[in-house]
């Protein structure tokens, strides 16, 4: 017995080596953790359960059947616990086979995937591989497909978060892509169909893998990622916060955590926090601080799109999903990046029915033929689809503009908004006095007095919420200072809110 004991110890220790501790090493060097390493980092200490430890390929194709075939295969998958809550994980090993997918590989990350759908628990994935191993050919191709129909069969069940920590190139980036958030790591990952060399060939383009597609890239320009980090430690313990504001499946209700921030608090600096000037730009976010519990926001896609600021927060220890206009950038405009980034954030929180608490101070869509013609219609849309499909609790604050059909978009009474409250300082309004004036009067356009005065009759009559709430579309105007204690009553009323929309194989969202 005690033999077999031994025997089985040196397997796990030669399967934990992986490539060889010369490629680990050639891993930390690069400033890279390894597979072992990055689970052992993000799970609970102790927690990890791993499968598949001895998988090897089969390939006998291009001399792999003489070459060694090293245990695990370029892949770690298991499962484990987060401040004990159950994921399943997979690591793609750079050292072994750079990391590359096999028919053998794709087998075991598939079988985290069906374990991880069946038990309804969050599943991640962490890349840094090179791509499809070729010398297997189209045995590697229908592996990944095998893992992209179980990425889509999966959305909108349990969540699905990729890491990407080193390369991701050709078909490894597509899993990524149809996983609720991507997260990068600055410097030593990148991702991309094509590589700089094809790139090169075809297009006559010379560019870096940097600039091709690193974190600088995605985190901003193309909005793949969802945030970039420092390093792998950085990015690892991150993903850690943003598990525990999550629930494990569209069945389980949002997680709830011990708060030492009372839910009936009051912060009488909100009541100063709009200028007495319109024009004048405030930070949004110091609004989202003051109210959601302990201060903890985790932003997403904080980089890309800043006119609208999406994200995760705690009122009264419950999770919740925040989108608000950031009067600081583009004084909080609806362009076609802002409304895609929201409209996106809007349907992954519907579908794991976490609560949404909308901040609207906006002043209309960005004007401009680039907007235009860019599709500035549909995607604008797409805000407006996502919120009104929406069956979670919906409670929005108007603190300052909301002009046009922007106003209606935003999380309005009517697409079904639950309960939508006014700051004294709101403006509901089509739009803002100057241009209505020059519209309605513009017989008058002529006489500065004359265009003062109706100016002023129009901010008196139209730019304040209680001609909304006169009408019901404002449920009531209420001080700034209680914001998070009326949040947190009405999200409370709300926590048993039942409402279906009709029946339908799926919708078509205008894409």
């Amino acid at each position: 017995m005690k033999h077999v004991l031994e025997i089985l110890e040196e397997r796990r220790s030669e399967a934990r080596l992986g490539g060889g501790q010369a490629r680990i090493d050639a891993q930390h060097k690069r400033g890279k953790l390894t597979a072992r390493e990055r689970i052992e980092l993000m799970l609970d200490h102790g927690s990890f359960e791993e499968f598949d430890m001895f998988v090897q390929h089969r390939c006998t194709d291009f001399g792999m059947e003489k070459g060694a075939k090293i245990p695990g295969d370029g892949v770690v998958t298991g499962w484990g616990t987060v401040n004990g809550r159950t994921v399943y994980v997979f690591a793609k090993d750079f050292t072994v086979f750079g990391g590359s997918l096999s028919e053998t590989h794709a087998a075991k990350i598939t079988k985290v995937q069906d374990m991880a759908l069946r038990n309804r628990a969050p599943i991640i994935g962490l890349f840094d591989a090179g791509g499809a191993r070729i010398q297997e050919g189209v045995a590697a191709l229908g592996g990944y497909g095998e893992v992209f129909q179980r990425n889509v069969l999966s959305s909108g069940v349990i969540p699905q978060i990729s890491l990407i920590m080193g390369p991701c190139a050709g078909g490894d980036v597509y899993s990524p892509a149809m996983t609720d958030f991507i997260f990068m790591v600055k410097d030593t990952s990148y991702m991309f169909v094509t590589g700089p060399d094809v790139v090169k060939t075809v297009t006559n383009e010379t560019v870096t893998a940097e600039e091709l597609g690193g974190a600088s890239v995605h985190a901003t320009k193309s909005s793949i990622a969802d945030r970039a980090y420092e390093n792998d430690v950085e990015a690892l313990l991150q993903m850690r916060r943003l598990i525990d504001f999550l629930p494990a499946s569209n069945r389980d209700d949002v997680p709830e955590w011990p708060t030492f921030d009372a839910s009936d608090r009051l912060d009488m600096s909100l009541d100063t926090l709009v200028p007495d000037n319109p024009n004048k730009p405030y930070d949004m976010k110091e609004l989202i601080a003051k109210i959601v519990d302990e201060g903890d926001f985790f932003e997403i896609q904080e980089a890309h799109a800043k006119n609208i600021v999406t994200g995760f927060a705690r009122i009264d220890g419950r999770s919740v999903g925040i989108v608000a206009n950031q009067p600081m950038v583009l004084a909080g405009v609806l362009d076609s990046d802002a409304s895609r980034k929201a409209a996106r954030f809007v349907r992954f929180c519907d579908a794991f029915g976490i609560p949404l608490v909308t901040f609207v101070d906006v002043p209309g869509f960005l004007p401009g033929t680039a907007q235009e013609y860019g599709g500035l219609i549909k995607h604008g849309a797409k805000l407006l689809f996502a919120y009104a499909e929406a069956t979670v609790p919906k409670v929005t604050v108007i603190t300052r503009k909301a002009f046009g059909g922007a106003y209606d978009v935003m999380s309005s009474k009517h697409l079904r908004g639950d309960a939508n409250y006014a700051w004294p300082t709101a403006q509901i309004a089509v739009m803002g006095a100057k241009g209505a004036v020059e519209i309605i009067f513009r017989q008058d356009i002529g006489d500065a007095d004359k265009i003062a005065a109706r100016t002023k009759e129009y901010e008196e009559r139209f730019l304040s919420p209680f001609v909304a709430a006169e009408r019901g579309y404002i449920d009531e105007v209420i001080m700034p200072h209680s914001t998070r204690r009326r949040l947190a009553r009405a999200l409370a009323a709300l926590r048993h809110k039942e409402l279906e929309n009709p029946w339908k194989k799926h919708d078509n969202i205008p894409l």
